[in-house]
């Protein structure tokens, strides 16, 4: 089985956790906010095994730069825990987010050109940024429409503005793992690489919401 069918299978199996999520939280359980909070702290806990598992002296060396993305993960935890009070939020983040992830993983290898950063993440291309933008701001702009039955501009903004976080997440988080000398965080999801791999778009996206609801 190519890799490309092992991403495809997880994401259909993500896709349908996610509806049983929504499912569950239209039924009055607060499903939204404890798989957040579930899936934050499996990111923290993958991070610290791949601290745990890395090379000491790559540790010692990079200590502030790996202590900080660790304490940034425990902001990402504070912020869940808030923002998922508001469940409709979250999901909103998470349509935009994968939105935003599939658009520019597809048309990035499909249209290709130059690289973003290529010393920070080898696979990032301009082309893919621009088209992980207009998914992610589509996806926003369609969750109004057949949510709300009209057009709300604001998600245009935010599509705009998430999908860029999620994106510049994935950049750091690739970069940590460069700083590491790993591929993954992990093996959890076939094609997709571990918890932390597959949500690095909360990275910055999701303390950012938090500020903006203080």
């Amino acid at each position: 089985m190519s890799n490309t069918t092992k991403r495809i299978i997880a994401a259909i199996v993500m896709g349908v956790i996610a509806v049983g999520v929504g499912v569950l939280q239209h039924w009055g359980y607060d499903a939204v906010k404890w798989t957040g909070v579930a899936i934050v702290i499996a990111m923290i806990a993958e991070y610290l095994l791949c601290l745990r598992r890395a090379d000491r002296a790559t540790v010692r060396g990079g200590k502030w730069v790996f202590g900080g993305f660790l304490a940034w993960l425990f902001v990402m935890l504070a912020a869940i825990w808030a923002v998922g009070t508001r469940p409709w939020i979250v999901l909103l983040l998470l349509l935009i987010i994968c939105s935003a992830d599939i658009g520019a993983w597809f048309f990035g290898r499909r249209i290709g050109g130059d690289k973003m950063w290529e010393r920070m993440s080898a696979g990032k291309t301009w082309s893919g940024q621009i088209a992980g933008i207009l998914c992610g701001t589509f996806a926003g702009v369609m969750y109004g429409l057949l949510g709300a039955d009209i057009f709300m501009p604001q998600l245009m903004w935010i599509g705009i503005s998430v999908s860029l976080m999620s994106q510049y997440g994935d950049i750091t988080a690739s970069w940590i793992k460069r700083k590491l000398g790993i591929k993954d965080f992990g093996t959890i999801l076939p094609g997709h690489g571990g918890i932390l791999d597959r949500f690095d778009g909360w990275i910055y996206a999701l303390p950012i919401v938090w500020l903006v609801m203080l």
